[in-house]
């Protein structure tokens, strides 16, 4: 990554509609144009989970509009930080990339009252990546 390149982040789970597209839709509101935001999924759900857009919608962030995406070697070759959230060995590592697992709980099948502390627990992370990535 160049300084004068902003960073990419890619968030992988394994559906891609719940996890990866919460925390993509934190970074997207919390870091605005100053980070390049992807997620994906190495087996992507048909549809966000509605749970999960019903708790992002309760801190004011929109997901409903996002479509689970596939993830491709492509995707992750052109992130310069790549997390992972229960994908496992689905995902592809390139040298040179940086690499996290976030270890989370799926909030897929569960409730809102489930949802919500998955939710925060995410967006504390998120708020570290960011206060990481960009010098402030």
């Amino acid at each position: 990554m160049t300084t004068a390149q902003k960073p990419s982040v890619l968030f992988v789970c394994v559906h891609n509609a719940g996890r990866s597209q919460m925390a993509a839709g934190y970074l997207r509101q919390l870091a605005g144009d100053r980070i390049e935001v992807r997620s994906a999924g190495s087996i992507p759900a048909d549809q966000i989970n509605p749970i999960a857009v019903e708790a992002m919608l309760e801190e004011g962030v929109d997901i409903a509009a996002e479509q689970p995406k596939m993830l491709t070697p492509e995707v992750v070759q052109v992130s310069d930080v790549v997390i992972t959230m229960g994908c496992g060995d689905a995902c592809p590592f390139f040298p040179g990339t940086r690499y996290e697992d976030w270890k989370l709980d799926d909030p897929a099948g569960q409730g809102i009252e489930s949802v919500r502390p998955i939710r925060d627990e995410i967006k504390g992370r998120v708020e570290t990546l960011i206060a990481e990535l960009i010098a402030r």
